[in-house]
Parts: C-alpha cells; structure tokens; sequence
C-alpha cells in the first residue's frame, strides 16, 4: 500500500511538473531558451491509515516549480495534524503523544511537532473565546477564577482567569466569558464585564449574578448590571459560618442552616433564621453575624422560578467547570502561557456546552412529555 501510494503521489507530481513546463520528458521546444526538468528530491510524507510514503519530489532548473500535490513544508497530511490536537486537548501530553505516534502514524514525531500542531488552534480559539454575545438572551450570570501554574517570561507565575456561565432565556448554560485576571481585584472583574459588553452582551437582561464571596465582585456587579441582583453562594457562606462554630457544635449548627437555606419559601427561610438567632447568637456571636451580613443575599433565588432554584442557589455550574479545568491542566503541572492556557480552556468549555445541552438549568425539565402535559392542563 505504502508503495503504490507512493507511485501514484510521484506519477501525480511528474504530470504536474509537465503541465508546468509545457512539455513531457525528453521533448524538445524551439524557440526561446526553456526551462528543463532537474532531477528530484526525496521526501517522507505520512498519510493517515497508511504511515510513512517515500516520494521523489521532482525539481525545475530555474527553481520555480512548486507542487501543489504535497502541502509545502508539511511532513503529514491535515487530518493527522488535526488527530494529534485532539489528542493533547483530551488530555495526553506532548511527549506521550510523540511515544505512541510510530503506532499510530507509522512515523515518530517529536514532541515539538505536537506543540507546532497545536499552535494552530490559536486562531480559532481566539475567534471562539471573543465571539459575538448580542445573539444570547443571558438573564443568568455564574462568576468565578481559577489560577494556573503558567511560565511567563521564563519563570512559573500563578496566574489566576476569570470565567463567566451565562444561562439564557431558554435555560442553555454557555461559556461567555475566559480571561487573565486577578480574581481578587475589582479592576479585573470590572475590565471583564466592560469586554463582554463590548462583545454584545445585553447589560439590561441580564436579571441574577451567582457568586462566591470574592472581594470586591459583588460591587462591580452591581456596578455594570444595575438591573441585577445578586445570589451568594449559599455553600461558600455556610463554609465561612462553619469556620467560626468549634467543632462539637458544627454538625448542629450545620444541620440549622440547611433549614434556613432549603426552606420552602422565603417567609419560611426567615422564619428559620430567626429561631437560628435565638439559639446561636449568645453561644456563637461570631458565626451569627457572619451569616447575618449575608443571609439577604444567599435567599435572592427565592424571587426566581422555583424549579431553578436547585441550580441558582450555589456556584456549582462554574465550579464544575472549573474542576474540568484543573483536572485537565493537572498532569501538565505547568502551562505553557497565556495562548496555551486558551487554547486548553476552550477544548473543555465547548465539550461542558454538549454536555450542558442534554440538561437545561432547572430540576425538572421542559422537554419532558409529561412536564408539557401538565403546562398545558394548568
């Protein structure tokens, strides 16, 4: 097979070099001075399915022939290049993917040959990462950073990113937003919410913000969507309650919260606070005020459709992705900059949409006949 390919790759580039030269082999033309064939130079070329082909890549004595039959520079066909991305966006690193190539391909490529294969997503992400937003309806906004071991300029830097979820009107969750940023700084946040409006987000629809308590991000919400509100991670706020209670009164004062968080309705979540009030606030002052400064904003879900309430009262949609993200990045240790960092990014963020798209924010979802069934005899 691998002969035949060959034969056939080098019969292809003979014709086209005639063509070119307006002659066959041995003719002759009159006239003005021509231009003659001038031997060739062996070639390796991997096609997929097959390996390695030796070819003879014939040449012109004026040096300006150039085949289109093999791609110029190219030592493997595109759908090749194309494999080894995946393969390192899913997961396997660079070397690892050089180990494996000479079963695969039928060639040993190096490892800087699966790094160069890469480096042409570049484009693609960025298109993806700054894509147009004016064509989503976003009504929920899901906020968090992440940090990443990344080498910049020559040395290993913590880096954090900032991520946003948005969930449209029809409860589709998207990646709207991914970049560098410190997560702690309201600058950064405020810098990000003032690029996705750039990019077309709608500002005005934009009705709830899903957040931890990360400094200074509440205000700068508050800032750039003044027609939002905002929900407190409910788990974050009862980590931070937990943290001032000593240890034989956590589960008690666990359970206590639960009943306040996961109240039936917002009358009946206040009604439980003040009985936690009564029982907590003598023997745990700390922890009461702790929870006190952010009960308001931990219960904001109860204005929302209750069959979302499961999903809007706590970071977990960000934090899933945000845990796809380490676990991906986790055997490289060390990312290889911004770009690169992107590039991995994306991979994941698009395959999280696939996933999101079989389950619509909500626990009980609209598709389902007998949910249809019901809408329509109420």
């Amino acid at each position: 097979m691998k002969e035949s390919m060959g034969l056939l790759l080098n019969q292809l580039m003979d014709a086209e070099l005639t063509f070119f030269l307006g002659r066959g082999r041995y003719e002759r033309m009159k006239g003005a001075r021509s231009n003659h064939r001038n031997g060739s130079t062996p070639r390796q070329f991997t096609i997929k399915g097959i390996g390695g082909v030796a070819v003879s890549v014939p040449r012109d004595r004026m040096g300006k022939y150039q085949t289109h039959v093999l791609p110029r520079y190219q030592r493997y066909e595109g759908e090749i290049k194309e494999d080894l991305s995946l393969l390192f966006l899913s997961g396997v690193s660079t070397r690892t993917v050089a180990l494996i190539s000479k079963r695969l391909l039928g060639r040993t490529l190096s490892h800087a040959e699966v790094s160069s294969a890469n480096l042409e997503l570049t484009g693609a992400v960025e298109a993806w990462r700054m894509r147009d937003l004016s064509s989503l309806s976003i009504k929920y906004l899901y906020l968090d950073g992440v940090n990443f071991d990344m080498r910049i300029a020559g040395s290993v830097q913590k880096v954090p990113v900032l991520a946003a979820v948005g969930v449209d009107l029809e409860g589709m969750k998207h990646v709207v937003g991914m970049q560098s940023g410190d997560k702690e700084s309201a600058c950064s946040w405020r810098e990000f919410f003032r690029d996705l409006k750039k990019r077309g987000l709608k500002g005005e629809q934009v009705q709830l913000g899903i957040m931890d308590g990360l400094s200074g991000l509440e205000k700068v919400f508050e800032e750039g969507f003044s027609k939002a509100e905002v929900q407190r991670c409910q788990v974050h706020v009862a980590r931070n309650v937990l943290a001032k209670v000593p240890m034989k009164q956590r589960q008690p004062v666990a359970d206590d919260l639960r009943s306040i968080f996961y109240a039936s309705s917002y009358p009946k979540a206040k009604s439980q606070w003040e009985l936690f009030q009564k029982k907590w606030e003598r023997e745990l002052p700390s922890a009461t005020k702790c929870l006190s400064q952010s009960l308001e904003s931990c219960l904001r879900f109860y204005k929302f459709p209750q069959e979302e309430w499961i999903s809007i009262r706590t970071t977990n949609i960000i934090e899933r992705l945000n845990k796809e993200f380490k676990r991906r990045t986790k055997p490289m240790e060390i990312v290889a900059g911004e770009a690169s960092c992107y590039r991995l990014l994306a991979f994941i963020s698009l395959k999280m949409e696939l996933t999101w798209k079989k389950a619509p924010l909500g626990k009980v979802r609209r598709s389902l006949p007998w949910f249809k069934k019901f809408t329509q005899e109420t």
